[in-house]
């Protein structure tokens, strides 16, 4: 099949390298400019220059919404479009243009996690597992029938970044896969239960603050979703912002004022969290690690043996 590819940074260069390989011709990429947002500097792999390296005409656009591409659009003459990490909208004039329409491969398990970070917002939440998901674009975001789906196990000591590279390995056979299908001649693939959907929005500074008064479990995923190359979770002591690099939920359990630096446990200093309302139980989280603004890195003990006390929600 002709097609041509809607793709930004790691996520598209994944997808187009894949329908490079493949026996699908790719016929025009549309791309967007560099952005300086810091989780669009992550995973920041350079479609435009993947595409110029073989030939393929590439158009640069934040919006795809002018003339001027639709008539590119339509001079390209694709059989279907493909789109992953496309960051925004997409007008149906564009996505209904091919005979075969346009698949949108997103990196969660539709219908959870519509929408953006899914896999830091899956983390956060505990979910058992993540994956990659390959369906046609509606009017709705995220939000049509699946073509291909596949599931990664997360792990209890997965970060952010190792369901990253779990999951970009999926964006080769689902996107294929998905392809392969529809030239085959299939139309009937699965409705998405909207019963079952959750969208979330784009992280922000405030997402990544640690709010001491949420169980520690909690907190603990907060600080692995929060894995290099991400922006690190973050408080604030004695006025100045520290990133939490490292953290285990504590052994024992500690009441008292949430954000109360408590105990030395292990390699960690316990901080006092909130009750878990689902258990009832009240654990500490053990930092072990952590940042300081002036980008040094040291173990929490001996970081809060120099300091000492509370830990606040603002500066």
């Amino acid at each position: 099949m002709r097609v041509v590819m809607f793709g930004y940074q790691t996520w598209g260069h994944r997808t187009l390298k894949a329908l490079l390989d493949s026996e699908h011709d790719v016929v025009m990429v549309v791309t967007h400019p560099k952005s300086e947002h810091a989780y669009e500097k992550i995973w920041s792999d350079s479609v435009a220059e993947l595409a110029e390296e073989h030939g393929v005409p590439v158009v640069i656009r934040n919006r795809p919404d002018d003339e001027e591409l639709f008539q590119l659009l339509k001079e390209a003459d694709p059989d279907i479009i493909v789109a992953n990490n496309w960051r925004t909208w997409i007008p149906p004039r564009i996505y209904t243009l091919p005979p075969h329409g346009t698949l949108n491969v997103h990196d969660s398990l539709l219908p959870k996690y519509a929408g953006f970070s899914p896999l830091i917002w899956a983390l956060i939440n505990g979910e058992p597992e993540v994956g990659v998901t390959a369906h046609l674009m509606d009017e709705v975001l995220d939000a049509g029938d699946i073509v291909r789906q596949e599931s990664v196990a997360v792990g209890p000591k997965d970060t952010a970044t190792d369901l990253f590279h779990k999951t970009v390995d999926l964006i080769a056979p689902v996107t294929i896969g998905a392809l392969d299908l529809i030239a085959s001649g299939r139309t009937d693939f699965t409705k998405q239960d909207r019963s079952q959907a959750t969208f979330f929005h784009k992280r922000a500074e405030e997402d990544i603050r640690i709010n001491w008064s949420w169980p520690a479990e909690d907190l603990e995923r907060l600080v692995r979703a929060q894995s290099a190359p991400y922006p690190a979770a973050f408080t604030f002591h004695k006025g100045r912002r520290l990133e939490v690099l490292g953290a285990v939920v504590s052994e024992g359990r500690y009441g008292g004022t949430p954000g109360r630096i408590f105990y030395r446990e292990g390699d960690g200093v316990v901080i006092v969290a909130g009750a878990d309302a689902r258990t009832g139980r009240n654990h500490g989280l053990a930092v072990t690690r952590v940042r300081t603004e002036d980008g040094r890195e040291q173990p929490a003990a001996e970081y809060f043996t120099s300091m000492g006390g509370y830990l606040t929600e603002r500066p």
